[in-house]
């Protein structure tokens, strides 16, 4: 989608006539229309050009330009986001009102209620008209920019507000002046008497005071859509002019714009970073808040990355450039935060509708009204009074920016708060989930394994047994001596190196220490040796319950204990899920681990609906199915989870860090935190409010304020407006309707005091893992629950098994669920689907087409483990 920028827009009239004209352009496919930010992203192919979209706007009345391809720099960047138009409409606001205070002391002070006036004016009817035109005529003038604009469209067929407050105005200037003409003719033919009476047909003051007042709700309004962007403003406030670069290892301070893919610089304490890049020396804490919204700092050394606008606090780092210009992480926030308020959201559709024949259905309103007052017996001066009045109340702004100004506070505040909507449809559909489906590695969990639990047998200390582990495990490519290695370097305290080392295929290691034979492993290693005892078995056998893999260690034939590693849960996940429950929100985990892990996760952080075994490929057709039941939002890395995350209503990509521009999601969130899962949907549920509000306040002020002023109260109650009075109303409702957006900015996406919780969908029990260990009968491929219910399974995943190929590996080595995932993500790299059962040692791996069995066997070995045969 091309960007274009468009001038000449002053309401939401404006707006729609702009995506009218666009839309009729041959080849155009999509087009969306900005009153908020003035531009316009169009979605074209053959035969429409930029050019040709161009033109068909010029000849709309309006301007366009093509947005610069290249990225402007940093300044022009800033520069583009201010307020360039509120000091404007200020310089016309003191001169209009310079001379409206003379005028209405004359017309309303004097003619009114006698106040003093020099001898000139005083008694001199003619003099007080032609005062009174004067100043009128240069008030006029100065707000020349209603008259152009207003009346440009209008011959373009497509009048706006500010033909509203033309004609409006015009017309009474126009009486106004005919009345003076009328009482020059009374007194040339010799009857001054009857040049008073005229004094009253004067409307000069209001034409006046229409145009003041107006133009005050429009400085009030183009000042507070200025605020609406002072959450990006503050963002690219805090990236540093300059950058420190090392060249021929000297020191130069250059602009950020010179700065280049590979270049080195260096950034000392209380510096901001320059651009995004990698640490290549030095150690420091590194404050991410400007872009996560995380306030505690986080550690980085060399090999770390770093991104633009984030403050080093105390530590001196020399970094490598990897991304300058407009592909920093900042760049693409920005970027992101500008294409969600150039887009529209479904909700902004009636609005649109109405405001595309709002203005010639109030200018046919008000010929009506006008019309009938004076058919009624009514003077014209009163029957013009009642149409003007009709034509300066109504306000097609106050629809127009009911959805955009919410989107563009909504979308600034979910930015710093490292929260980002892609689109405005996406802000809109968030706030509308029913149901969040986790994925739990990454995502639930840390994702990493860690030692959990240290059980040493009678009479051995924690740090024999773990010194042991750490001793046979520093030579072993099994994914949990990482965690293992880990917590002793923690610990700081020193391990002998194993002699003899050697792996034990499906049992563990063995190797000597000073000790005697040392042997670690599951817990058939152990029954072999001879060693297990039935207290400690029963231990391994509860941490296994709990999803944890016990791991033996025995030295000198004696059990030193068990160390427990396992994936463990994030600290606020279980917070994050009580969260959305509260919130009224269903929450599914999905998982490829065993059911036995999954369902000991699930009982962590407090959820019921648990579907494990599931296939990288079966994870789409659960989200598919669960979306029969309500809204679906996915949440998962962004990467393996692609397929799913483009099914769900919403696709949420957790963690995504520097990589903000993930395709396959519509809403990214900057940290790893579940909580920020919550703090989405309830950002976006307190901005559809806040539409839903400025809506019924649009909606409500023009179906009260047109009738009021068309006179519909005069015959019961004797109530009529003054059209001052109606431009006065014209002039606020616009300024209400943003500054109720501006509400948004007080907003703590992270609160939940205010959460609404609604009922939750019901979910069918198949869903819902069974207490006691029963499996959950999902959609999974392929599985034997699904072969017994075939009717059970969506029509696309059974004409996808159909069409497979399947081969079966039997392998050697694996002793826990983290070997599983280790075979499993060296077969699915084949680009295959694999199935791994620690139980039977096998792999069934399915695919259209399969590789050929040496890269299968290839694969499993580069992966640390034996095939010693396969089937199929």
């Amino acid at each position: 989608m091309q960007r274009f920028s468009v001038s000449g827009m002053t309401c939401a009239a404006c707006s729609a006539h702009v995506e009218k004209a666009v839309a009729a352009v041959a080849g155009v496919k999509e087009v969306s229309v900005s009153l908020l930010t003035n531009s316009m992203g169009v979605e074209f192919t053959a035969p429409a050009t930029p050019q040709t979209i161009c033109a068909a706007v010029e000849a709309a009345g309006y301007g366009a330009r093509p947005e610069q391809e290249a990225a402007p720099s940093a300044s022009a960047a800033r520069e583009a986001l201010e307020d360039h138009e509120t000091p404007r409409l200020r310089q016309r606001l003191i001169a209009s009102v310079c001379l409206l205070l003379p005028l209405m002391y004359v017309s309303m002070g004097h003619v009114m209620w006698g106040w003093p006036v020099g001898a000139f004016l005083s008694d001199n009817p003619l003099a007080i008209g032609l005062y009174e035109l004067l100043l009128t005529g240069v008030v006029m003038v100065i707000n020349q920019r209603f008259f152009i604009s207003g009346f440009q469209s209008l011959v373009h067929g497509a009048p706006n507000m500010d033909t509203l407050v033309a004609l409006g105005s015009g017309a009474a200037f126009v009486y106004s002046a005919a009345a003076l003409f009328a009482m020059c003719d009374a007194m040339w033919a010799g009857h001054p008497e009857h040049a008073m009476h005229y004094l009253h047909e004067f409307y000069f003051e209001s034409a006046a005071m229409i145009l003041t007042l107006i133009t005050v709700g429009k400085m009030l309004e183009a000042a507070s859509k200025g605020k609406t962007t002072n959450a990006i403003k503050s963002l690219m406030d805090l990236a540093p002019k300059t950058a420190h670069l090392l060249r021929a290892g000297q020191e130069v301070t250059v602009p950020v714009e010179e700065v280049k893919p590979g270049d080195s610089f260096v950034v000392r304490p209380g510096e901001s970073i320059p651009v995004d890049g990698e640490v290549m020396a030095g150690e420091s804490a590194v404050n991410e808040a400007a872009l996560t919204g995380e306030s505690l700092p986080v550690d980085k050394a060399p090999g770390d990355t770093v991104s633009a606008a984030t403050l080093n606090q105390n530590g001196f780092l020399t970094c490598s450039a990897t991304r300058v210009g407009s592909d920093t992480t900042l760049s693409q926030i920005i970027d992101m935060v500008e294409n969600a308020a150039a887009t529209k959201a479904p909700i902004a559709k009636v609005a649109d509708k109405v405001s595309g024949v709002f203005v010639p259905a109030v200018i046919g309103i008000a010929l009506v009204t006008g019309t009938v007052w004076a058919l009624a017996g009514e003077s014209f001066g009163f029957a013009l009074a009642r149409a003007i009045s009709v034509l300066v109340i109504s306000c097609p702004c106050a629809l127009g920016l009911a959805t955009p100004v919410a989107i563009m506070v909504g979308s600034g505040m979910g930015a710093k708060n490292g929260i980002l909507f892609k689109t405005a449809a996406a802000l809109e559909a968030a706030g509308k989930t029913d149901i969040v489906v986790l994925d739990k590695t990454g995502t639930v969990t840390e994702g990493a394994p860690r030692v959990t639990d240290l059980c040493p047998a009678e009479g051995v200390w924690e740090t024999e047994l773990l010194a042991a582990a750490a001793s046979l495990e520093e030579k072993s490519e099994h994914p949990l001596a990482r965690a293992i290695l880990d917590r002793v370097q923690e610990n700081g305290f020193p391990y002998e190196t194993a002699a003899e080392f050697r792996a034990l295929p499906g049992n563990g290691v063995e190797g000597a220490l000073a000790a005697g034979k040392a042997y670690g492993g599951n817990a058939a290693l152990m029954q072999k040796l001879g060693l297990l005892t039935p207290q400690m078995q029963q231990t391994g056998e509860t941490l296994a319950g709990e999803g944890k893999t016990p791991l033996y260690f025995a030295v000198g034939g004696r059990l030193l204990g068990i160390v427990a590693v396992a994936d463990v849960v994030k600290p606020d996940s279980a917070d994050a899920i009580r969260e959305l429950k509260n919130m009224g929100v269903q929450v599914v985990m999905l998982t490829g681990d065993n059911r036995r892990t999954a369902t000991a996760i699930g009982r962590q952080v407090g959820l019921e609906n648990v579907v494990a075994d599931v296939l990288p490929g079966g994870k789409e057709a659960v989200v598919r199915r669960l979306s029969e039941y309500g809204r679906t939002a996915m949440v998962g890395d962004g990467i393996n989870d692609a397929p799913a995350l483009t099914r769900a209503d919403t696709g949420i990509a957790i963690g995504a860090g520097a990589d903000v521009a993930l395709d396959a999601a519509d809403v990214v969130l900057m940290k790893s935190s579940l909580r920020d899962v919550s703090a989405a949907i309830r950002l976006s549920r307190q901005v559809l409010r806040n539409i839903h509000e400025n809506l019924f306040w649009a909606f409500f002020y023009n179906c009260i304020g047109i009738p009021l002023a068309a006179g519909v109260l005069i015959p019961a109650f004797g109530l009529q407006l003054n059209p001052m009075f109606g431009a006065a109303a014209m002039s606020l409702s616009s300024f209400c309707v943003v500054t109720n957006a501006l509400r948004l900015n007080l907003l703590d996406v992270r609160g939940t005091r205010h959460d609404a919780h609604k009922a939750a969908v019901a979910l069918p029990d198949f869903w819902s893992a069974a207490e006691n260990g029963a499996a959950p009968a999902c959609p999974r491929m392929p599985k034997e629950t699904d072969q017994a219910n075939p009717a059970e399974r969506p029509e696309s995943i059974q004409k996808t098994e159909e069409k497979m190929m399947t081969k079966t590996l039997h392998i050697e080595g694996m002793m826990c669920a983290h070997c599983v995932a280790h075979v499993k993500q060296a077969l699915e790299a084949l680009h295959v689907q694999a199935e791994v059962n620690l139980e039977n040692g096998t792999a069934v791996v399915s695919g259209e087409t399969l590789p050929e069995n040496e890269a299968l066997q290839k694969a499993v070995l580069d992966a640390g483990y034996t095939v010693t045969m396969i089937d199929g």
